[in-house]
């Protein structure tokens, strides 16, 4: 069972754009060479976007190798298939790492539990529940990634397939 995905890296600095390109082909399992155009919403940065296809889980492994860099601004999404849920991974340098799970259109699931502590720290602690559900849906890091995303508009998107040769292609 395989899922597509696309890898945003929004902003870069030029000298960690080839360690990025090393993680993601780690993960990958293929040599990749990305094409980067500059950022204009950083000046001295620089994006690029990867159209993969692979094993459910790809996207977190990918989320997990990029996690951690400060300089790095990226989006890792994954859609839904047969065994496994969509997936959308944000991170920025301000606030870093932010999961949800997508159904197939592309709606964010938020979890029960999830929704559940949300209305009882409203309600014990006094917090602002709406401000709560925005962080459920990733509102402040969509806050933070538009202006890279805007600027990054019309850039070329490349496809990579990853083939496994120790499974059939029956």
């Amino acid at each position: 069972m395989t899922t597509r995905g696309v890898l945003y890296i929004h902003s870069a600095p030029r000298a960690l754009c080839p360690h990025v390109e090393w993680a993601v082909a780690g993960v990958l399992g293929v040599r990749i060479s990305l094409d980067w155009i500059r950022q204009p919403a950083a000046p001295g940065h620089w994006r690029s976007e990867l159209s993969w296809q692979g094993e459910p889980g790809a996207a977190s492994k990918l989320a997990s190798a990029l996690r951690g860099w400060q300089l790095l601004r990226y989006e890792v999404t994954s859609e839904p298939c047969a065994t496994a849920e969509g997936e959308r991974y944000s991170s920025t340098p301000a606030l870093g790492i932010f999961h949800a799970v997508t159904g197939i259109h592309g709606d964010i699931l938020i979890p029960e539990d999830r929704l559940r502590a949300v209305l009882l720290r409203a309600r014990n602690e006094g917090g602002d529940l709406e401000s709560e559900i925005a962080k459920l849906l990733g509102k402040p890091w969509d806050d933070e990634l538009e202006p890279f995303r805007y600027a990054g508009e019309g850039a070329p998107v490349r496809w990579l397939r990853i083939l496994q040769p120790w499974r059939s292609s029956r």
